[in-house]
């Protein structure tokens, strides 16, 4: 099966947030990719997940992204439990290599993979810098970030898109005014 080109308007996020940006606004509407096994292989395959595009790793992906944006979107406590429903269908092994200790994910079912990396992956950025989990400031904008600027203070999801947005908004605004 071939892989289309990915139509999201944000890319590259750490996996947890780049699930959540699986939803997106053109023009007023919500996008999804994830409304059928190809847009999940174009989801997978952005992240280079190695895992069946099929109903089944569908189903547990929206599972997962519907879990995430309850504690993204909300207070961590209202959603901790469905990201714990998440985790609980893997685990990490403990393993040593030729270049030292390791880790590595394991899945009573293999479907649960993807979503599973995702929910772990959160935790790590909880883990790492929870203040710079960001939601766009635009205030039609639906993506998520992880601020990686040298002073936290990233506030678009894209400078180019909703940053530039605001910035015409207020100017508008103003010259409007004066």
């Amino acid at each position: 099966m071939s892989v289309t080109r990915d139509p999201r308007p944000l890319t590259g996020e750490p996996l947890s947030l780049d699930l959540l940006n699986t939803r997106w606004m053109r023009e007023g509407a919500v996008q999804d990719l994830l409304v059928d096994t190809d847009g999940l292989a174009v989801w997978l395959a952005a992240n280079g997940l190695d895992f069946a595009a099929d109903e089944a790793t569908l189903r547990h992906a929206l599972t997962a992204r519907d879990a995430l944006r309850a504690v993204v979107d909300g207070p961590l406590e209202y959603g901790a439990d469905r990201v714990d429903a998440v985790l609980a269908h893997g685990r990490i092994r403990a393993t040593l290599t030729a270049q030292g200790p390791g880790e590595e994910a394991e899945f009573g079912d293999a479907s649960w993979g993807p979503a599973w990396l995702a929910a772990r992956n959160y935790l790590e950025l909880l883990d790492t810098a929870p203040d710079r989990i960001r939601h766009c400031a635009h205030e039609s904008c639906i993506l998520h970030f992880f601020d990686i600027s040298r002073n936290g203070t990233r506030r678009w999801c894209s400078m180019a898109a909703c940053g530039n947005r605001a910035k015409a908004s207020r100017h508008y605004a103003r010259t409007r005014e004066g």
